[in-house]
């Protein structure tokens, strides 16, 4: 007997630990007290608001005319040269600030938005060669990450001015049936001061959430559910209890046949 109680013990133990334990990334992001991204909150339109860096690739083309901005065959990139991307042409903003356009040479567009770098490119090309460009320019090495509980997982560009949460999440193709959708964190901001900030997706309003409006560089992270954690759990106490209650049967069974 004295066995059989050795054994309930050494069962009750690891049924303790095991309903403690869950998969190690359920613990990805844990923070005591939110931190909440008070800065998004007062600029609605960062996204829309970056300022190009030196190194940050521009995809440029002109749609009433391509072939000054896209060359007919496509030619390797380099250090401010172009490079065929899809249907326009890649360009490298150099170390000094600036990108070389055919024809009209090197542009500085360091700290301009987006927007403000298509409308200098197109002035430029119209007052040197074009009539009546359509500047189209695109910022191609923005980008952000997808962790937990999507369907697909990893790094997704961000090329569209104010992409959503929810547009990113269908680009991932959705989330799975694991997935927290009432505690989505977006991480943003450098290493030393990252910036949380939780979006409920059970609430309508969330469509709207200026703060879902994601942003270079941006960590989304969801967890599981409630209900996925107590099943992966339940799915470990029975994977670690089997060989226990085996062993404990056999026990059993040779104390029975010791007493006889």
């Amino acid at each position: 007997m004295r066995i059989v109680t050795y054994l309930s013990s050494y069962f009750l133990i690891v049924f303790v630990l095991a309903s403690c334990s869950g998969k190690q990334y359920q613990s990805l992001f844990e923070q005591k007290t939110p931190n909440i991204d008070t800065a998004s909150q007062k600029n609605n339109s960062d996204i829309a608001s970056y300022h190009i860096k030196p190194q940050d690739m521009l995809q440029i083309r002109n749609l009433q005319n391509i072939k000054y901005v896209v060359d007919e065959s496509p030619s390797s990139s380099g250090t401010g040269g172009g490079g065929m991307a899809g249907a326009g042409q890649t360009y490298q903003v150099e170390e000094d600030g600036t990108v070389a356009l055919p024809v009209i040479g090197h542009v500085a567009v360091t700290g301009l938005t987006r927007g403000q770098a298509a409308k200098l490119v197109e002035d430029l090309y119209r007052k040197n060669l074009l009539k009546d460009p359509i500047i189209e320019l695109k910022i191609t090495n923005l980008k952000v990450t997808l962790l937990g509980e999507f369907k697909g997982q990893g790094n997704f560009p961000l090329i569209r001015d104010k992409t959503t949460l929810v547009e990113m999440i269908g680009e991932a193709g959705g989330l799975t049936d694991k997935a927290n959708e009432t505690n989505i964190k977006i991480i943003r901001g450098d290493q030393r001061n990252p910036q949380v900030t939780y979006i409920n997706l059970r609430d309508i309003q969330s469509i709207n959430d200026p703060r879902a409006i994601l942003q270079n560089g941006d960590i989304v992270y969801v967890s599981q559910n409630k209900r996925s954690i107590r099943n992966d759990n339940l799915q470990n106490v029975s994977t670690l209890t089997q060989p226990i209650l085996l062993l404990l049967n056999t026990a059993l069974v040779i104390l029975s046949f010791s007493h006889r």
